[in-house]
């Protein structure tokens, strides 16, 4: 299927795994780039060296197929990372949050195609006008930092507003959902739960298994964990933290703050750096600036040491309608073949006719 993203970046299939820390790995971004599909790199949990190995294990995966990295723009370490990618030849960097003009102009011209994610009309203006070269458009279905406004309603309204590829994000799984997209004047979907609930995903059987039990009432979106909406699976944890006070909420911070400084390196000058910089842009307390800086503890206790019972598990309200793990191959001919049976049955043309 051809699409105004296919072309840009490469690709057989309008699909894109989203960046997602401690999941969207080497394994896992390569099966996608293998498959046909946009694999991208989660690298806000990984050092500069780790991404610069996983970057390298990704391409000795691939054979040369495009893929992508998910890059802070907000880490006080950005501009560092960004030099990794325009060494390394990355084809694509997407950011959680937009990039200034300055790293959108230095990735351009390296060649280095930018394509950040956005939660609103006007973001998704500031950063065309910036030079991105497309956008992803998160609606609140999705997982993890969300909006409040959902998908079939702000993907139009950004379909309209920018000349650039729209990708929409928030509630896609299948090829019902792409065919939907489409007709809303997206150029493809990304897909973060869908991905990490495949036979490829490095996530803990275990973590997968709560996953899989979810159903969509099970999914919520709390401010508890660092300040800002976050949809999640709720847990016996997650329902903790929202009981606690704000003394309690201070006594956690500052724990989870310090286990995050051993396990990335990171000083406390690096952290409050990273903190003031969320502050700004945010209006959060000190507290929950130090929750938002280490998150990353939190996220890591599920998806990697699979500590259902102490981590985090962002999740996108499609969860609760997934009830397989499909390899990465298997799911993105799956998605592509049911897209072609709606549109046949639509009484459009096949995609593969062009």
């Amino acid at each position: 299927m051809r699409t105004a993203l296919t072309d840009l970046v490469g690709v057989r299939h309008p699909l894109v795994q989203t960046g997602m820390g401690w999941v969207a790995g080497p394994r896992l971004v390569s099966a996608v780039a293998n498959a046909g599909a946009l694999g991208v790199l989660g690298s806000a949990t990984m050092t500069p060296d780790a991404l610069r190995a996983a970057i390298r294990e990704v391409r000795s995966r691939t054979a040369g197929q495009p893929f992508g990295v998910n890059l802070r723009a907000d880490a006080g370490d950005a501009r560092e990372r960004v030099d990794i990618l325009i060494e390394e030849g990355v084809r694509v960097a997407s950011f959680a949050l937009a990039p200034s003009r300055e790293l959108i102009a230095r990735l351009k011209d390296a060649g280095v195609l930018v394509v950040p994610s956005v939660g609103a009309r006007r973001h998704a203006e500031k950063v065309a006008a910036w030079g991105a070269d497309a956008v992803v458009v998160q609606g609140g279905e999705g997982g993890g930092h969300t909006g409040e406004v959902a998908t079939t309603v702000l993907l139009p309204q950004v379909v309209d507003a920018v000349g650039i590829p729209v990708v929409a994000a928030g509630g896609f799984r299948d090829g019902r959902g792409l065919v939907a997209a489409l007709a809303l004047g997206a150029a493809g979907v990304a897909m973060g739960t869908r991905f990490l609930l495949t036979a490829d995903s490095t996530v803990p059987d275990a973590v997968k298994a709560a996953y899989l039990a979810a159903t969509v009432r099970d999914v919520v979106v709390t401010t508890k964990v660092d300040g800002l909406p976050h949809r999640m699976l709720r847990t016996p944890f997650v329902a903790g933290l929202e009981r606690s006070g704000r003394l309690g909420g201070l006594v956690r911070a500052l724990r989870h703050a310090a286990s995050f400084r051993a396990l990335s390196g990171s000083g406390w000058p690096a952290l409050v750096r990273d903190g003031l910089a969320m502050r700004r842009g945010h209006e959060l307390t000190w507290s929950q600036v130090l929750l938002a800086a280490s998150t990353p503890v939190l996220l890591k206790a599920a998806m990697v040491d699979g500590r259902t019972d102490l981590g985090v598990m962002s999740a996108g309200q499609v969860t609760g309608v997934i009830d397989d793990l499909p390899t990465c191959a298997e799911l993105v001919g799956r998605v592509m073949a049911e897209a072609e049976e709606v549109l046949v049955a639509l009484g459009g043309r096949s995609p593969a006719a062009g």
